[in-house]
């Protein structure tokens, strides 16, 4: 006999949404809807429409040639805002699931947490903060939310990508207290990736050393695990296991101490798990939050204010400057779909925008258009 074979619809999913999803989850079918209406669609429920919006738009893609770390013309082997925000993703979903709540709405938020990052990493934003302090400031969480609500411009409709009102405040949000669980879930998951992520890229520089990083316990005592239990290998596999079991047992920890709080909370709902709580109710150990807080002060003094990369910084932070200043002082040398939204957003918001979009390759090369026509410039 042949089995019939039937596509699963999206009032399917939401029905096993509301059937295996812990009752504190958010539920796809209960989202507070989109600034403009449309029709659902027939087999993607909301949150997973929102995901994929955001994976399609320029701004994500544009995440491959901007920095987490390195400027983007360093190496090929570092860590970009791409693959910064797919290894979030990963450890977010498997958090997600383990606590029961909506994956799809947690990789959406996920994947755009960093869609407002400008070029040239944590120095861009600085240099924009700088640039736009009398201008109403820059900040990439809500440079984030207005590209998702009015920059990105791919339907015919409306402007920008029209997501759920869930995923526009955790964009928005996404450090803040009042957030949904999900939201919290993919805050927690960024800071353990690029605190585990950037020790290796710190040290395939050769900018850190494992030397230095066994003065940080967290470090010392996984590395000497991973030596106890496999004392045969090579350094190079000693480091990826180490910083392996750093992730796993950040996340074994987050997983353990959020069921913890929500055991002790008893959320009835979404809506209570996000406004009643006094802490957040995902979020680590207090023995690993010190922890966490121990290596990223041994990052920040000894790899973020390394020389070289100091020296990497400064001149990003120029680079940028300089533009803006050319740009404002003669907006006719902004690519005319730029121009012509002056009018609409004001000068320095459109050079924001505009700067803000770059990757570090664009960047570069829009500066040797300005300032270099005989010739080019680097920042390692």
């Amino acid at each position: 006999m042949r089995t019939a074979i039937a596509m699963t619809t999206r009032a399917a999913l939401e029905e096993r949404e509301h059937r295996e999803l812990a009752c504190f989850a958010m539920k796809a079918n209960e989202n507070a809807g989109r600034e403009h209406p449309e029709e659902e669609h027939h087999y993607r429920t909301a949150y997973q429409r929102d995901r994929d919006r955001i994976v399609h738009c320029s701004a994500f893609r544009r995440l491959e040639y901007k920095t987490q770390v390195f400027v983007n013309s360093f190496g090929d082997y570092y860590r970009t805002r791409l693959t910064h925000t797919m290894e979030v993703a990963q450890i977010a979903r498997t958090v997600s699931r383990a606590l029961g709540l909506n994956e799809d709405l947690t990789e959406a938020v996920a994947l755009g947490h960093d869609l407002g990052h400008g070029p040239f990493g944590h120095t861009g934003e600085d240099a924009l903060r700088a640039a736009m302090r009398d201008h109403g400031g820059f900040e990439h969480n809500r440079h984030a939310l207005r590209i998702v609500e009015s920059i990105e411009r791919k339907y015919p409709d409306f402007p920008g990508l029209n997501l759920t009102a869930e995923v526009r405040a955790s964009l928005l949000k996404h450090s803040g207290d009042r957030l949904c669980l999900e939201a919290q879930v993919a805050d927690a998951s960024d800071r353990i990736a690029y605190n585990t992520h950037d020790i290796d890229d710190g040290l395939k520089s050769g900018l850190l050393t494992e030397t230095q990083l066994m003065d940080v316990p967290l470090w010392r005592e996984a590395n000497e695990e991973i030596r106890r239990r496999h004392p045969t290998l090579g350094p190079g596999r000693v480091r990826y296991h180490t910083i392996r079991m750093l992730i796993d047992g950040a996340v074994t920890d987050l997983l353990l101490a959020s069921l913890e709080r929500l055991q002790r909370a008893t959320p009835a709902s979404a809506m209570e798990a996000r406004s009643t709580a006094a802490e957040r109710l995902v979020a680590p150990s207090p023995e690993m939050e010190e922890h966490q807080r121990e290596l990223a002060r041994f990052l920040h003094e000894n790899f973020y204010n390394e020389y070289r990369v100091r020296r990497m910084r400064a001149k990003a932070h120029r680079f940028i400057d300089e533009m803006f200043e050319a740009f404002v002082g003669d907006p006719m040398l902004l690519p005319p779909e730029a121009y012509d939204r002056i009018d609409e957003d004001g000068l320095y918001q459109t050079v924001c925008d505009v700067i803000a979009g770059m990757t570090d390759r664009e960047a570069l090369l829009e500066y040797r258009r300005l300032f270099h026509p005989d010739g080019g410039t680097g920042l390692e």
